[in-house]
């Protein structure tokens, strides 16, 4: 089949005066209404005639997903025009793990990458879950596998092992208890274990580790010296995947703001070096950095995260001053664009399914995560 899902609304323009109702069911959304919606947040990110070509889109998702009994769930670092247009849900990756597990819709479509489509999957395994990219991988996720967590429970018997949410299914798995950049800490306590093993990101291991109060060591499974937990010292094991965006931040790029803007508030994600988050103002996830904006007042904001995401809450918050000389794009995320997800409802693709065995397992710790909040 020829793909012809960018660049046009698959060549059928909504009927002038086509009508949809919003997701509460109680107003009406036209191609104009919804333009005029994107225009007030994004009229001084993109020109008129792209948001335009977008409400058309927009509305026709909107239409889809009435008819497939949809719900669409979005990640903070969607794209603008889609975050602000078409999701029912928007949020980080608990917020809308605990979504995808309560929502009574036929079909779920995650705005995210690979992993979290998995984790909706995991959590409501009688719902179709599309993914609207064929892709959409993460650098962590990738980092670690199922016989990665198998060789260090095998190297440390009995330490309990904690998986940061960006993991794939199969690791998901293999550990005891999953966490979000904004419970890990919580779930580290809610072990009381001498020692603990943190996958796979190496600098929220850090920053948890500091958190905590824990010394942390990453070994390397391919030391035959290596012992068991009983010979080793230490409180954390971490493993060193990195987030291929937030390891960008440098310490130098806060000192080089800084002294342009000597009044600028500073957010870093929890996934930044522990260097970039101590040299900042605040860290938290996704989340926590959209509330800290929305409930403080500062001359300016810097967000150290996925680009969008401040484009995002600068477009929500008119009345903040954000800096945007953040440039740094997540690659995965940004495969994910309105043009997919219409094609997502439309061809109902690409489906993610988990076998049976490792969703099973993969639950039980996904709603430990759930449950420790």
């Amino acid at each position: 089949m020829e793909d012809n899902t960018r660049g046009s609304a698959f060549g059928v323009e909504p009927e002038r005066g086509a009508v949809v109702q919003d997701r509460s069911g109680t107003t009406e959304m036209t191609v104009d209404s919804i333009h005029d919606s994107l225009k007030s947040r994004l009229g001084d990110l993109a020109p008129d005639f792209e948001l335009r070509h977008k409400a058309e889109l927009a509305f026709e998702i909107e239409r889809l997903k009435r008819e497939r009994d949809a719900v669409i769930l979005a990640h903070n670092y969607m794209e603008p025009a889609l975050f602000h247009s078409v999701p029912d849900f928007k949020g980080d990756s608990l917020d809308l793990s605990r979504k995808a597990a309560t929502t009574d819709k036929d079909v779920i479509v995650f705005c995210g990458v690979r992993f979290m489509a998995e984790t909706a999957k995991i959590l409501s395994p009688e719902k179709t879950v599309l993914l609207p990219a064929e892709k959409a991988g993460c650098s962590l996720a990738e980092s670690i596998t199922a016989e990665d967590v198998r060789a260090l429970r095998a190297r440390y018997p009995g330490v309990p092992v904690v998986a940061y949410v960006n993991t794939y299914a199969d690791v998901k798995a293999e550990v005891d208890v999953c966490c979000t950049s904004s419970n890990a800490a919580a779930v580290v306590d809610s072990l009381g274990a001498e020692t603990v093993i943190f996958l796979p990101d190496e600098y929220l291991a850090r920053n948890v580790a500091r958190e905590t109060g824990k010394h942390i060591v990453f070994p390397s499974l391919d030391d035959p010296s290596g012992g068991s937990s009983t010979e080793i010292d230490v409180q954390m094991i971490g493993w060193r995947g990195r987030c291929e965006v937030h390891e960008k931040f440098q310490v130098e790029d806060i000192e080089n703001v800084r002294r342009q803007f000597p009044d600028v508030v500073i957010l870093a994600h929890p996934e930044c070096s522990p260097e970039v988050v101590e040299a900042s103002d605040y860290s938290g996830s996704t989340n926590a950095m959209i509330r800290h904006v929305e409930e403080t007042e500062a001359p300016r904001y810097l967000l150290l995260t996925e680009c969008a995401m401040g484009d995002n809450i600068a477009a929500a918050n008119p009345d903040k001053e954000m800096l945007r000389l953040c440039s740094v794009r997540c690659p995965h995320m940004n495969e994910i664009t309105l043009e997919d997800t219409l094609a997502a409802l439309r061809e109902m693709r690409y489906r993610i399914e988990v076998p049976e065995e490792i969703r099973v397992r993969a639950a039980r710790s996904l709603q430990r995560m759930i449950e420790i909040g």
